[in-house]
C-alpha cells in the first residue's frame, strides 16, 4: 500500500516536489513577454501582495532565475471552512512570480510544500507563474490543536477555492491546476467541487480508488509490469528469502534502527513488524522508481543477508516506517484510511511467511487513536463525477508506474488520458510519445491562452525543471 514513493502510500516521499515534473515542450514556439522590470513595478508586486487579506509574505528570496521572483507566503485559513468565525491556522505557500500578465499555475503538493524554487511542468510549457500550496494539516500548516475529523477533501479543496479567489485579484489571466501522485488526485479533487476556479487540470500519475474492496488490479498489474517475466520472478524470489531470513535481517534492522536513532513506539511497535511492511512494499517501491534497466540488481537467493538488507534498503527504505519515516505522512495515512483508500495486493505467494495479517492497509501506518473507519462514498462521488460530468481534464501515467493500476477515466468533454511507455511514477508529458506530447502540450497551451510554449531558456530558468522522481513518493 504504497501511493508514497511507492505507493501511495509511499509514493510517496519528502513529497519535496510531488510534482517538480519538469521540461519543456513540443511546439515550436516564442518567448512569452518579458516580465516588468524596474523598482516602481517589483514594489507594486510587493504592495498587492501584502493587500490580499490573509495573505502574509514571510519573505522574497532571492530571485532563482532571470526574470523570476520568489516567495515564501502564508495564508490564513479557517480550520472547518463551514464555520468561518471558527479557529483558524496559517497554510504556507511558494510564489513563483514571472509577469502578472502570464497564466497562473496552482500546483498542489498533496503533501508538504517544497522549500526551494521549481517549475512544475505545466508552469514550464506556458511560461507562467506558480503558486504552490502545502496540503492542510502537513506540518506546519496544521491547526493547534488538530481536530483530524477536519482533514477531508472538501476542506482542503476549500483552501485552495479561498487562495485562488484572493490570488485572482493580482493574477488575472488563465488559471490551471497541476499535481502529481496524491498532488494530482488533490488537484482533481479541488476541480470536483469548485469547478470554475481554473481553466483546467493536468494530473500526473493520480491514483483513483472508487472501490476500496476490489484490488484486483495490482495483482495483474504485477503479475504482467514490464516485457521481462524473469524480473517479476526475481523480486519475489527476493521477497521470499528475506521473509525466510526474518530472524537475521530482523537483527540488522536492529543494528540500522540504533546506528540511525530510528524508533518504533508510535506506529508498528516493532522492528520486527516494520520489517515485514517494508519487504511488502518492496516489489511496489522497485517498479514506482525504478525501472527494467534496474532488474539485473535485484540479488539472487544466494545473496548474503548484508547484500538482501541493503538492496531492500535501496528500494523501499528501512528508514521510512520508524516513527521518524512514517509519521511526517500522517496527514497521508489519515486521508487514505477515512476517504481515499489504498491498494493492498493479496500477496499470496508470501502467505505462509507472513506473522501480521492484514498488515497492507492505511490504518496500519497510523497512530492508534487516529486509526478510523473507511467512507466509501467520496471516491465513488469523485469517480462519477470525473467519467461523466468534468471537463478540462488530462490524465498523465507511467506503463510501468503501479499507480496507474487503478487510473482516472476522464469523460469525453475536452478531457484526455496519456500513458508514457516504460514511464513509473515520474511519467510526465515530455516522456511521452511524439504524437501524444504534441497534443497533450497542444491542449496545456489552449487552456492557458497560450500560443506557443517558451523558446530556448537560460540554464539557470532549465535548471527549476530538474527534479527526481524519488522526491514524490508518496506513502502506503
Amino acid at each position: 500500500m504504497s501511493i508514497r514513493r511507492r505507493t501511495l502510500a509511499a509514493a510517496i516521499l519528502p513529497a519535496l516536489a510531488a510534482s517538480m515534473i519538469g521540461l519543456t515542450a513540443a511546439l515550436p514556439a516564442q518567448a512569452g513577454p518579458e516580465p516588468a522590470t524596474g523598482v516602481q513595478a517589483q514594489d507594486d508586486l510587493l504592495d498587492q501582495l501584502e493587500a490580499v487579506p490573509g495573505l502574509t509574505v514571510v519573505s522574497e528570496e532571492p530571485a532563482p532565475a532571470p526574470g523570476y521572483r520568489f516567495f515564501f507566503l502564508t495564508f490564513r485559513q479557517s480550520v472547518d471552512h463551514t464555520n468561518p468565525q471558527g479557529p483558524t491556522f496559517e497554510q504556507r505557500l511558494q510564489l513563483l512570480h514571472r509577469d502578472t500578465s502570464r497564466p497562473m499555475i496552482l500546483h498542489t503538493t498533496g503533501y508538504d510544500m517544497p522549500e526551494v524554487a521549481f517549475r512544475s511542468e505545466p508552469t514550464a510549457l506556458v511560461d507562467g507563474n506558480q503558486i504552490s500550496v502545502e496540503q492542510r494539516f502537513f506540518t506546519p500548516s496544521r491547526p493547534e490543536p488538530a481536530d483530524w475529523s477536519k482533514l477531508n477533501i472538501w476542506q482542503a479543496a476549500t483552501d485552495h477555492h479561498k487562495i485562488v479567489q484572493a490570488l485572482k485579484t493580482i493574477y488575472a489571466a488563465k488559471w490551471i491546476s497541476t499535481g502529481a501522485s496524491k498532488g494530482g488526485m488533490t488537484s482533481v479533487y479541488h476541480r470536483r467541487f469548485y469547478q470554475r476556479d481554473v481553466d483546467g487540470v493536468v494530473a500526473y500519475v493520480a491514483p483513483n480508488d472508487p472501490n476500496n474492496k476490489q484490488d484486483r488490479a495490482y495483482d495483474d498489474f504485477f503479475a504482467s509490469v514490464g516485457s521481462t517475466p524473469a524480473c517479476r520472478t526475481a523480486l519475489k524470489d527476493l521477497q521470499q528469502e528475506a521473509l525466510s531470513r526474518r530472524t537475521n535481517l530482523v537483527n540488522l534492522y536492529d543494528q540500522y534502527a540504533a546506528e540511525n536513532d530510528l524508533s518504533f513506539e508510535r506506529v508498528f511497535g516493532s522492528t520486527d513488524k516494520a520489517f515485514e511492511m517494508t519487504v511488502l512494499d518492496t516489489e511496489w517501491a522497485f517498479w514506482q522508481y525504478s525501472s527494467e534497466a534496474d532488474c539485473g540488481a535485484v540479488p539472487p537467493r544466494t545473496a548474503t543477508d548484508q547484500e538482501i538488507f541493503d538492496f531492500i534498503d535501496s528500494v523501499a527504505s528501512f528508514s521510512f516506517y520508524a516513527d521518524q519515516g512514517i509519521l511526517p505522512y500522517t496527514p497521508y495515512y489519515y486521508q487514505a484510511a477515512t476517504q481515499l483508500g489504498w491498494p493492498q495486493p493479496k500477496f499470496s505467494y508470501l502467505k505462509d511467511l507472513l506473522h501480521y495479517p492484514n498488515l497492507y492497509v492505511a490504518n496500519s501506518s497510523l497512530p492508534p487513536e487516529l486509526r478510523s473507519a473507511h467512507d466509501p462514498w467520496p471516491m465513488t462521488d469523485v469517480d462519477r463525477w470525473v467519467s461523466k460530468d468534468a471537463s478540462e481534464m488530462l490524465f498523465v501515467y507511467g506503463s510501468n508506474d503501479p499507480w496507474g493500476a487503478e487510473p482516472f477515466h476522464p469523460s469525453d468533454k475536452d478531457s484526455y488520458t496519456y500513458t508514457a511507455p516504460g514511464a513509473n511514477h515520474g511519467a510526465d508529458i515530455e516522456a511521452l510519445n511524439p504524437a501524444d506530447r504534441a497534443a497533450a502540450t497542444a491542449t496545456v497551451l489552449r487552456w492557458a491562452g497560450v500560443s506557443a510554449a517558451p523558446a530556448a531558456e537560460s540554464a539557470e530558468t532549465r535548471a527549476l525543471d530538474q527534479r527526481d522522481p524519488r522526491n514524490i513518493r508518496r506513502p502506503l
